[in-house]
């Protein structure tokens, strides 16, 4: 949307000025990740095939449904992050539902989250929780890095589901940029 009488230049100059003053703390760039890769994932789940649900590509793999299931889970831990309580040191159980059941578990389960990481304080960010960081370790850890650890496995888990979505001739949407089935051009 062009300013009358502002060249491009000049608007993205004082965009760039009004960046420039305003500082982002950690919970805010948390914040806007979190939003971004969120919308992605929704767009990568709703692609899934709901007659592909048990489909895995070998053996050791996840199938479908226990793959969408992990971005369920992985709210989970952010919101106990958020809350300071975290005891998730057991298996997850397994999806009890198909992946459209599933989903609106995640749409719902981001919501709660996201209401919670917004009331932290800087001091709830810095905070430790005892956290997994290697095979039978626990240490601990800050919750912003939880909450950014979890948000990173979630990208890498959507990676897969989306490697899941064109083995299966399923559309793949543009995820960082376009894709073959949702070309920019």
């Amino acid at each position: 949307m062009a300013v009358e009488g502002k060249g491009t230049a000049a608007i993205r100059k004082e965009r760039e000025t009004a960046m420039a003053t305003q500082t982002m703390t950690e919970k805010d760039m948390f914040l806007a990740a979190y939003e971004r890769e969120y919308a992605t994932t929704i767009k990568v789940l709703h692609s899934y095939p709901a007659n592909q649900e048990d489909w895995k590509p070998a053996e050791k793999c996840r199938n479908g449904r226990e793959l969408a299931w992990i971005f369920n889970m992985g709210e989970k831990v952010q919101l106990a992050a958020a809350k300071g309580k975290l005891d998730f040191f057991a298996a997850p159980p397994p999806p009890p539902v198909p992946v459209a059941e599933i989903i609106k578990m995640y749409e719902q389960s981001h919501g709660e989250t996201l209401a919670e990481v917004r009331k932290l304080a800087p001091a709830d960010m810095e905070r430790t929780i005892q956290f997994p960081v290697g095979p039978g370790k626990i240490a601990d850890v800050r919750a912003a890095q939880v909450l950014w650890m979890m948000l990173q496995d979630s990208v890498h888990h959507r990676g897969q589901l989306s490697v899941y979505l064109r083995i299966l001739g399923a559309r793949v949407p543009a995820i960082y940029g376009p894709s073959a089935d949702e070309p920019w051009r």
